[in-house]
């Protein structure tokens, strides 16, 4: 009989220690986990609420009622 050599893992060093990868899968490199984490858009450590007062009131410059030509009924 004629056995086959078995395929060898490639390893990636982590934190935990090695881990073995798939055969045909490449380790991902430094460089795609910072390009990974560049595109995404930056977000605060906390839940901040908008500034929804004052000169950035959004909500308050949509009241275009303020503006209409129609007079309120008295």
């Amino acid at each position: 009989m004629n056995a086959t050599a078995p395929i060898p893992f490639e390893t990636e060093a982590t934190t935990l220690g090695p881990q073995s990868l798939v055969p045909g899968v490449r380790p991902v490199s430094m460089k795609a986990r910072l390009e990974a984490l560049a595109a995404h858009p930056l977000v605060s450590d906390r839940l901040q609420k908008p500034c929804d007062l004052g000169l950035f009131d959004e909500v308050a410059r949509n009241q275009l009622e303020l503006f209409s030509a129609t007079t309120p009924k008295t």
